[in-house]
């Protein structure tokens, strides 16, 4: 994982923190996370914490993406209270994406504290 302060967004890396955060914000989840594939689709998912399946935002964002036919990532948002991302989400989007997709990691007011690489 190749960290790096969060250098100003991008129109379309901006919008996907937005939709995570509404996502954290409108289910009361402790995370919300959104993904952008390849043709600029999006996929916005929050924790799940079922008895029988506990997944994080981001690993919920990307399963939601490969069921819908997604090939690739080109970016990746969570907003979280935590310091940081598991390795277990990065390897997700890493699955997905490849190792040099960036992942912003936002605080639940939306700003963007780093954006690390999946790698």
């Amino acid at each position: 994982m190749t960290e790096s302060t969060a250098p100003a967004l991008g129109p379309e890396d901006q919008k996907i923190v937005t939709l995570a955060r509404s996502a954290r914000a409108r289910n009361g989840v402790p995370e919300g996370a959104a993904v952008r594939d390849e043709t600029g689709r999006t996929y916005v998912a929050g924790t799940v914490d079922l008895d029988s399946l506990k997944l994080s935002a981001l690993r919920t964002a990307v399963a939601m993406a490969v069921a819908s036919g997604a090939k690739a990532l080109e970016a990746a948002a969570v907003v979280t209270g935590a310091e940081g991302v598991p390795a277990e989400d990065l390897a997700a989007v890493r699955d997905l994406g490849g190792p040099a997709t960036p992942v912003h990691v936002a605080a639940p007011d939306g700003v963007v504290r780093v954006t690390v690489s999946a790698g």
